[in-house]
C-alpha cells in the first residue's frame, strides 16, 4: 500500500509553466507505475503521463510540453510533473496515481487544481 499527497498547481497564463509534486509514502515503490491524470469539468479523467523503472509515457496532447520524473533516492519518494507552455485546455484537476504492476490496483491522490487563462 502507498499513500499519495500532491502539491503544486495554481493559476497561470497561457504559455507559462507550473510544477506538480506527489509525495509517495509506503513500501515497495518499485512495484508501482506512477502517473499523473487530469479531469476537466464535464469530462472523463484522462491519462497525462506515467513513469515506471525509468520508462515514461505521455499523452499526445502534452508530449513535448510536460515532463514526468521521479526521485526515489531518498526515504520519501517524489514524483514530479513539470508543465511548460501551458494552454487553456490544460485546465483541470490533476491527480497523482499509483498502479500496482501485478495486482493492477489503483491509489489516487486528493487532486490539485491547475487553471490556465488565455
Amino acid at each position: 500500500q502507498v499513500q499519495l499527497v500532491e502539491s503544486g498547481g495554481g493559476s497561470v497564463q497561457a504559455g507559462g509553466s507550473l510544477g506538480l509534486s506527489c509525495k509517495v509514502s509506503g513500501r515497495a515503490f518499485d512495484f508501482y507505475t506512477m502517473g499523473w491524470y487530469r479531469q476537466a469539468p464535464g469530462k472523463q479523467r484522462e491519462l497525462v503521463a506515467t513513469i515506471s523503472t525509468g520508462n515514461s509515457h505521455y499523452a499526445d496532447s502534452v508530449r513535448g510540453r510536460f515532463t514526468i520524473s521521479a526521485d526515489n533516492a531518498r526515504n520519501t519518494v517524489l514524483v514530479y510533473l513539470q508543465m511548460n507552455n501551458l494552454k487553456p485546455e490544460d485546465t483541470a484537476v490533476y491527480y497523482c496515481n499509483a498502479q500496482h504492476n501485478f495486482l493492477r490496483t489503483n491509489t489516487w491522490g486528493q487532486g490539485t487544481q491547475v487553471t490556465v487563462s488565455s
